[in-house]
């Protein structure tokens, strides 16, 4: 029996530590840790509630736009207001730039390194100037032996990384043009949201941006280089790599069941949505209900209740509770462990046949590998899901476009009630995201949030059942713990984002510890 421990995991946002047994090549046991405390929903308290849409966009700055509309939302709900025709659409335009680029930093930034073989680059004969600062990079740290010199490309694992030379640099030269790409998304978003981070045009009962025909102009001719982007480039690579590692369609399965709260409002009142909410149970589709989900906090580091709904949570923190080994609360749904992210938006508007145009898509993808639907509950499936919702979301996008009207408005007033409570559900690029807000003499006297990493990557629950990205990792086969790629692989088809995930730091700004990253 052998122990790895992984700490901290590298290209994802936050703090993860992974500790996983292996015995005879494989994964027998696995814990995932979440190794920081911020305490944001405190943050809350006594505020005006306006003031939640800027604060909860601080929880994280990959995926800002995904809160802004979960509070927007709550707020609507907790003031009784409807946005217009136009604050949703705008809304939507907002979330869909924000899943566009989320998805092609994923595949391009954090996750391709684990397949890509950096060195083949010095094997490059062209002239394009980012390849030579790529390979000049690569050619320093050979020589000199300093592992930092071109860091994100190396260090790196010695690994099964794809042997042939032209795929290896092809797929450098595309993380190159990705980053570009996601300059684009985020510049459609600030054209919406007037900036990027933390966008300030999201506000109860719609958006506080006017439509005009420049912003609608600007906007698309950027969507439409995103678009050919993403079908000419994103989903080919995506497959490329899926045709290299074809084992991992049986890798990383997970819990295999999914939950989406749904996403992309298609109504004004949100009953009609671009991916639709369901659970996918024991084989089963089923109806969801909020009613249904309560947070565990037996392995988590909290005095808090277990088992409390959101709307009933608290963050107050304990760092030495017994047998505690994360700062992720443990949700669950109908007792349930549920994975939730593009897979699990995908694989339940797939199956319940709620959006036809992404299960063509699916059946595309699935006959090109000449396999079926269960092949998705996998690393590569993970994979393939956030390339099909990319397309499905910038196609979509273009027709949001096309139906503002500069001549409407783009808010509905408002007024705060002395008390009230509200609930935004809604799906950010990792998966369901929910805020629980409660209103007291018109000030927030409890905000919670309940973010996609924390359904994937939190602990045991109280009964012991492990969490969905937990469960991916145990059957994971491990050629060399020392050199342990395929679990990270694992974690990393998840896209954890620990800065939305924990609910430490030291009020009085000393250090901690001090942690060496290799």
């Amino acid at each position: 029996m052998t122990k790895i421990s992984i700490d901290p995991i590298t290209r994802i946002e936050g703090h993860l530590k992974i500790e996983v047994e292996v015995d005879n090549g494989k994964v027998v046991d696995a814990k995932s840790s979440g190794e920081m405390f911020r305490g944001f929903e405190n943050i809350f308290k006594g505020r005006n509630p306006v003031d939640a849409g800027q604060l909860s966009q601080r929880i994280c700055g990959v995926c800002p736009a995904a809160h802004a509309q979960a509070s927007a939302l709550n707020l609507d709900d907790a003031l009784d207001v409807t946005p217009p025709d136009n604050g949703r659409l705008i809304r939507n335009l907002l979330l869909s730039a924000n899943f566009i680029q989320s998805h092609i930093l994923h595949f391009y930034h954090l996750a391709a390194l684990d397949y890509v073989d950096i060195t083949a680059i010095l094997q490059y004969k062209g002239s394009d100037s980012g390849l030579l600062k790529v390979k000049s990079w690569v050619q320093a740290e050979v020589k000199s032996g300093r592992p930092t010199a071109c860091a994100p490309f190396l260090p790196r694992y010695e690994a099964d990384y794809i042997k042939d030379t032209d795929l290896n640099i092809g797929a450098i030269a595309h993380y190159l043009q990705a980053l570009e790409m996601r300059r684009k998304a985020h510049e459609l978003l600030t054209i919406f949201g007037g900036k990027m981070p933390h966008a300030i045009a999201i506000f109860p009962g719609g958006v506080s941006e006017k439509v005009t025909i420049d912003k609608i102009t600007a906007y698309n001719s950027r969507l439409e280089e995103l678009r050919t982007f993403i079908n000419e480039v994103y989903i080919p690579d995506v497959l490329t790599v899926a045709g290299a590692y074809k084992e991992y369609f049986g890798i990383g399965k997970g819990c295999g069941n999914f939950l989406a709260y749904g996403g992309f409002e298609e109504s004004n009142d949100g009953s009609e949505k671009l991916f639709p909410s369901g659970v996918f149970i024991d084989g089963k589709m089923g109806k969801f209900s909020s009613k249904k989900i309560a947070e565990h906090v037996k392995y988590s580091k909290y005095t808090s209740k277990s088992k409390l709904h959101p709307s009933k949570g608290d963050t107050e923190p304990k760092p030495d509770k017994r047998n505690a080994y994360s700062w992720l609360k443990a949700p669950r749904y109908d007792k349930n462990a549920m994975e939730v992210g593009p897979l699990a938006r995908t694989y339940i508007a797939h199956v319940s046949g709620a959006n036809p145009e992404l299960s063509k898509i699916v059946g595309k993808t699935l006959n090109h590998f000449n396999a079926d639907a269960s092949v998705l509950l996998s690393v590569l499936g993970r994979h393939a899901a956030r390339a099909i919702e990319c397309k499905i979301v910038a196609d979509r996008s273009n027709q949001w476009l096309a139906a503002l009207d500069h001549t409407k408005p783009v808010h509905t007033p408002f007024k705060i009630p002395k008390k009230s409570t509200g609930m935004g559900l809604t799906e950010g690029p990792r998966g369901a995201l929910g805020h629980w807000i409660t209103i007291k003499d018109q000030k927030i006297d409890n905000y919670q949030a309940v973010v996609p990493t924390t359904w994937n990557a939190g602990p045991s629950d109280d009964s012991g059942v492990k969490g969905p990205m937990e469960q991916a990792l145990i059957g994971t086969p491990v050629k060399d713990p020392k050199n342990p790629m395929e679990p990270l692989r694992v974690v990393r088809s998840f896209d954890p984002c620990l800065a939305c995930a924990i609910h430490v730091v030291n009020p009085d700004g000393e250090t901690i510890s001090n942690v060496k990253v290799l």
